[in-house]
């Protein structure tokens, strides 16, 4: 693979409004962890010397975040896109957070609301970008239903000749099932002169970072593709249903993780597991268990069933039953339960047996 520089432009400036919601799109959660961190966790995986995102609306909230919360050792510059004139102006907005030096490398380019989308995607994506030397290369998916999504319309040599977006298109483009998932990899010194060449001659009267493809194409540079084998990886969060929809998905991920790591599940459709929660080996989690945030639960523990835990950490062999904590300490070999509450910052001292309808305060 070339060794040239790689950055990434993430863009996360949109209000989201059909999640109906004043937290903004990006923030929302997904199996505890704000859906735009799942992104920048896949980012995390590649050798990306520079991340931009793109904030707009409450961009202080969202700045906010991300600088608290980011993958360890990235560093983000982050650009407002003060008006939402459409993807191209935004991504233009984000090129101005990379640095000059790196105009002969690649730049990734990608939605904040693909929270599922898998590390070795991206790689793939670029690996093939850069094999090609194509001035441009998009993750494509195959679907049955494709209404609603931008399609890929391929020239005679089958390189991408265009994108044509839903409101845009004819009855034949519609008929067409591959489409485009909003990620790209570009040439970088092509993407900037590319963008000033976009205009807002569409049904919404916005730059579309699609119209890039046809400005590419038409200038002769090769426009190529990879299609992603899962086009679950690629969707989009735009309400509450998709969210719904993505968190079973990332919930199964995680489920099976820890399953094959050496974790019990008696019912794995009826246990909810947080992404920063560490579970040991030989723990058994029984129905109705849900682990959120960064509780850690100790080998050969057993939990559940119908307990809840957030941010509490639980000692090897403890046995907890139908118990609802938070930020709590639960010691090795206790006993817990059923039905008992521990208030935030208690203590169960190791080998304790805390019995039935009882309350434990700090």
């Amino acid at each position: 693979m070339s060794t040239r520089a790689l950055s990434a432009v993430v863009l996360a400036a949109g209000e989201g409004s059909r999640m109906r919601s004043n937290r903004p799109k990006p923030l929302h959660h997904l199996c505890g962890r704000p859906m735009v961190l799942h992104v920048l966790d896949a980012l995390a995986e590649l050798d990306v010397d520079r991340v931009v995102v793109v904030v707009g609306h409450r961009a202080e909230w969202v700045t906010k975040t991300l600088v608290e919360r980011a993958p360890e050792g990235m560093e983000i510059e982050f650009v407002e896109q003060a008006t939402q004139r459409g993807t191209g102006d935004a991504v233009a907005v984000g090129l101005t957070g990379l640095s000059q030096s790196d105009e002969e490398g690649d730049v990734v380019v990608l939605p904040g609301d693909t929270p599922l989308l898998r590390a070795p995607t991206l790689a793939a994506l670029v690996r093939h970008h850069r094999s090609t030397d194509a001035g441009a290369t998009l993750l494509t998916a195959e679907l049955d239903e494709p209404t609603g999504y931008g399609r890929v319309v391929r020239g005679k040599d089958q390189s991408v000749a265009r994108i044509v977006e839903e409101a845009d298109a004819t009855d034949e483009d519609r008929d067409v099932r591959e489409v485009n998932t909003s990620i790209y990899c570009f040439r970088r010194a092509l993407l900037a002169p590319s963008l000033r060449r976009v205009r807002p001659s569409n049904a919404q009267g916005e730059y579309y970072l699609t119209d890039v493809i046809e400005v590419l194409s038409s200038a002769g540079y090769r426009v190529d593709s990879l299609l992603v084998s899962d086009p679950m990886e690629t969707a989009g969060v735009n309400d509450r249903a998709q969210l719904a929809s993505a968190e079973a998905e990332l919930r199964d991920r995680i489920n099976e993780r820890w399953m094959r790591r050496g974790v019990t599940m008696w019912d794995p459709e009826r246990t909810y597991i947080d992404t920063e929660v560490h579970l040991e080996a030989d723990v058994s989690l029984l129905p109705g268990v849900i682990l959120r945030g960064g509780c850690t639960i100790g080998e050969g523990a057993e939990i559940g069933p119908d307990t809840t835990l957030a941010d509490t950490t639980v000692g090897e062999r403890a046995i907890i039953r139908s118990t609802v904590a938070e930020r709590a300490t639960i010691g090795a070999r206790a006993h817990v339960g059923p039905f008992v509450t521990i208030a935030p910052g208690s203590v169960v001292a190791e080998g304790e047996t805390v019995p039935p309808f009882r309350t434990v305060e700090p």
